[in-house]
């Protein structure tokens, strides 16, 4: 045995390891800005189908071309409240048929017979992404250089894999030990630790892909590897659900237990085909005669496939159990609130994080506006009963507006955002300070009202009047603003700028009324002094409502 090409083939493995991690990586980032919008619209609309469920984590792992992503996004909607038990089971049950993409390309460039192997012509793509991703002017040229890229360092990691098992195959000594590994169980549980320790199903597969094809192991051993680097790929699930609260364990369980039963289930399956001297192995040789690589892909996606199959049908079995593994505990928050539609989990897509943070800073708008009605209540009616939810209302703009702010700032530095993205996330701390600050002026009237109760003063019935109108001009300046915010709509823009236009023109009105009540002694200069202020912070008030909704203006590029 010669040690010297072991050790070097070991380090060519190990670098083409590398590659391949790399290439995954680029790959995954690009194609999320590349369909950023795409992949919003559809983990937004997760129902209770669970076909519908398992369709949604297929395409986005298809896409983003990593299952470990998708779970742990699942992971982290499911902690923020967004989605049930029972649609996290279904995703992931979706993500693992869609994973099994990758294993198909890497059969594809493995294929073909010809004195240019496929392999070397997908390879050539990481030059022709790299001169794009450099030269191109477009962000829109530089994502697609960067998927090609990505797409062409695949291939090249995989040849870099291929050669060192080429190095091995070559050594007797290494091929009578591997061909000593003949437990199933034991070909399982390395598969599973060479994947926990790497992060990556896709590596492990293509690993295994790789040995097979240079005749360094048998197919049904890389079969029995394939089945484990699926328990191996729960690692990634487990650690974040680890870190996260009871729902978001229980989803990590889910997975583990998924991903397990269907190993038990094929194990059990071949024990029994062993008895007619039938394995795995010779079903997919007679299926695809002369072609290991794809015998062992196709097995990897019809393997995942049945598996979801099979227990689709008992999801609320599988719901119903880790609910009572994992039991419902209550514990003490560390905080007074939490952001309701972001969590840490999501930073690992950050397309759809992008969207639950617009969905964040309409709920923060909502408190705003709740917290507005009750202060020009309680100045207008001297009605302090929800005064306590004020106050809690307003320390919770106060957490949302940090909070989310550092939650931004981490999203921002991200890789697979969009240009589009990347504008929207650079406004929104203007955004969520112009709402904080909304809050802020809604306090100031509360100290107004007061100042009113506590010297038994009130005001006139005109002012009262005036103070209604105002704020039913302030809830129609929301909407259309909220509107404007939400749906990117101009339109609706215009129309908030008309609004704040007579906002301005009627607290204008409300002044001079107020000159005219003091000249004729309807009301005291002190409580004249509360009402124009309240006046002005209602103007300012209308001035933040604007701004916020002009943000969306730099996403407009038309």
């Amino acid at each position: 045995m010669d040690i010297t090409a072991i050790i070097s083939s070991l380090l060519t493995l190990l670098a083409g390891i590398g590659v391949f991690l790399i290439a995954c990586q680029m790959m995954s980032s690009n194609l999320e800005a590349a369909s950023s919008e795409r992949l919003k619209k559809l983990f937004s609309k997760a129902s209770d189908n669970k076909l519908f469920g398992v369709g949604v984590g297929m395409v986005g792992t298809a896409v983003i071309q990593s299952s470990g992503a998708t779970t742990v996004m699942t992971i982290g909607f499911v902690n923020a409240g967004i989605i049930s038990l029972m649609q996290a089971a279904t995703i992931i049950y979706g993500a693992n048929i869609g994973t099994t993409v990758t294993a198909q390309i890497v059969a594809l460039g493995m294929s073909g017979g010809s004195s240019i192997s496929t392999s070397i012509i997908f390879s050539a793509f990481a030059g022709v992404g790299a001169f794009l991703s450099i030269f191109a002017k477009k962000s829109s040229s530089k994502t697609l250089g960067g998927i090609l890229a990505g797409f062409g360092l695949l291939f090249v990691g995989l040849e870099l894999m291929s050669g060192s098992m080429e190095s091995f195959a070559a050594q007797d000594g290494v091929k009578t030990f591997l061909a000593g590994i003949s437990s199933p169980l034991l070909l399982v549980l390395l598969g599973a630790i060479f994947t926990a320790i790497i992060q990556s199903s896709s590596v492990m597969t293509s690993i295994a892909l790789a040995m097979v094809v240079t005749g360094l192991i048998g197919i049904d051993q890389g079969i029995f590897l394939t089945m484990g680097s699926n328990i191996g790929s729960c690692v990634v699930a487990v650690i974040a659900g680890i870190t996260s609260g009871t729902n978001a364990k229980r989803t990590a369980l889910i997975h583990l237990l998924f991903n397990c039963s269907g190993v038990v289930l094929f194990m059990l399956a071949s024990w029994g085909l062993g008895f007619f001297g039938v394995s795995y192995g010779n079903i997919a040789e007679r299926l695809f005669p002369s072609a290991p690589q794809v015998q062992l892909a196709m097995f990897h996606t019809f393997f995942n496939t049945v598996t979801v199959a099979i227990m689709l049908p008992l999801t609320g079995g599988l719901v119903a159990l880790v609910k009572k593994m994992i039991p419902e505990r209550i514990v003490e928050p560390s905080s007074e609130f939490s952001l309701h539609y972001v969590d840490e989990n999501m930073l690992r897509t950050p397309p759809v994080a992008v969207s639950q943070v617009k969905r964040e800073i309409l709920r923060m708008a909502d408190i705003a506006i709740g917290n507005t009605d009750r202060a020009l209540i309680m100045a207008t009616q001297l009605d302090f009963s929800e005064k306590e939810l004020f106050e809690r209302n307003e320390r919770e703009l106060n957490f949302i507006n940090r909070e989310l702010v550092g939650f931004v700032v981490r999203l921002i530095g991200k890789s697979g955002l969009g240009e589009k993205d990347r504008t929207y996330l650079s406004g929104t701390y203007r955004s969520i300070r112009d709402l904080e600050r909304i809050g802020d002026y809604a306090e100031n009237m509360v100290e107004y009202a007061t100042v009113l109760s506590d010297s038994g003063q009130q005001f006139s019935d005109d002012a009262k009047y005036e103070i209604s109108q105002l704020g039913a001009l302030l809830h129609r300046l929301y909407d259309q603003a909220v509107d404007a915010y939400r749906n990117e709509d101009l339109g609706a823009l215009g129309q908030a700028n008309i609004i704040e236009e007579e906002i301005d023109d009627y607290t204008h009105r409300m002044e001079e009324g107020h000159i005219v009540r003091m000249e004729r002694g309807i009301c005291t200069p002190s409580v004249g002094a509360q009402y124009l202020e309240l006046s002005s912070n209602a103007e300012r008030i209308a001035d933040h409502m604007i701004n916020f909704a002009k943000s969306i203006k730099s996403l407009k590029t038309d």
